[in-house]
């Protein structure tokens, strides 16, 4: 019951800070908001405060602010009220309304990792070597090293700078196989490791069967860290952005092909990537909604109909024809959009049950 109610409450939370995004720029340009719902109808519970209802819903995947003519086909007699509808605003109105969500989704990646490195501190290149990984019966786990371990000198190696120390640090390794290679750790102590030979090497693993990164996390004063967190949590949240586009590139050249990829999840899947995320503690659940809130704003901006990338494009359609393009015809490639959304997401889930019975 805790996984189920941490997943909705991580849910909720990206879907309502993407409707506020929409809803406070409205609001900003004077457009009426009928009401503002989290979740999908039917209703739960519903109150008006203003001019507008507040509502909870029965469908938790989901969320909307619904605002006074968003369908251009909407007919409105009064003519103070039409002024305020949607489709009467200017293009640049439209589409700071349309993209406010997607921005908020993208800031709420950017705050939560720059909340995250201003606790465990901000990773940068070090003049030193952290041990990341050991693998068995090597060389490196014979001589006793440790994860997290730090080497600051191999005797006979010039320590170089930082931009080449990983490289020549291998570099001296795979020149010295067979030999005895004596390191020196943060702590004081020395280690005497022996590189294995090419022959002796095992396909996949170094010399010394060690993974080693010249990135550490750096104490600075916590005055400071705030401020390279948010550089740092941009930094990431522009990573994590160029990697989900890469996947959704690739996923949809499968689909395209007409396969299901299996490493696409849908809501069951992400319901038990955050079970186990939300047992690794409260870093790992700020990481994984960050990573959702930058793939939540990427989704959106997909020119799909009935997403905001969707109307995002026939407001583009309007600036290249100068005319816009017949409610009829938008009302009907939207309600197809949301029908390829629903079909994808019961070919997903149908897929994320296979894999966990599997």
């Amino acid at each position: 019951m805790g996984s189920i109610i941490a997943f909705l409450i991580i849910l909720s939370v990206l879907i309502l800070v993407h409707e506020l995004g929409h809803f406070w720029l409205a609001r900003k340009f004077g457009i009426k908001i009928e009401e503002f719902g989290l979740g999908y109808p039917p209703r739960i519970w519903g109150k008006k405060v203003g001019e507008t209802i507040y509502s909870l819903n029965w469908l938790p995947f989901g969320g909307f602010v619904k605002m006074l003519g968003e369908d251009s086909g909407e007919q409105i007699a009064d003519k103070r009220e039409l002024k305020r509808a949607f489709f009467k605003q200017k293009k640049r109105v439209r589409v700071v309304v349309l993209t406010a969500g997607v921005i908020m989704n993208f800031l709420l990646g950017v705050g939560l990792f720059a909340a995250i490195y201003t606790k465990i501190g901000i990773p940068e290149k070090v003049d030193y070597l952290v041990v990341i990984g050991i693998a068995e019966d090597s060389p490196a786990e014979k001589a006793g090293m440790q994860l997290e371990d730090k080497i600051i000198g191999v005797e006979g190696m010039e320590w170089p700078g930082k931009e080449r120390l990983t490289e020549e640090f291998v570099g001296f390794v795979k020149d010295h196989r067979g030999e005895e290679v004596k390191l020196s750790l943060s702590d004081g102590q020395q280690v005497v490791v022996m590189p294995r030979s090419e022959a002796e090497t095992p396909e996949g693993e170094g010399a010394l069967g060690v993974s080693i990164t010249s990135v550490d996390l750096v104490d600075y004063p916590y005055w400071q860290r705030p401020f390279r967190g948010i550089w740092v949590g941009l930094k990431e949240a522009l990573a994590w952005g160029r990697e989900i586009v890469t996947s959704l590139g690739k996923t949809f050249y499968r689909l395209f092909r007409g396969e299901v990829p299996k490493d696409v999840a849908g809501p069951v899947g992400i319901y038990e990537i955050s079970k186990g995320v939300v047992e690794e503690g409260f870093l790992a659940v700020l990481q994984f909604v960050a990573i959702l809130s930058i793939n939540l704003s990427i989704l959106n901006l997909l020119p799909i109909p009935a997403l905001d990338g969707g109307r995002l494009f026939f407001i583009a359609i309007e600036s290249v024809t100068r005319r816009r393009v017949k409610p009829e015809l938008e009302q009907m490639f939207h309600l197809l959009g949301i029908a390829l959304i629903i079909g994808l997401m019961v070919l997903v889930t149908i897929n994320d049950i296979r894999r966990l019975v599997g």
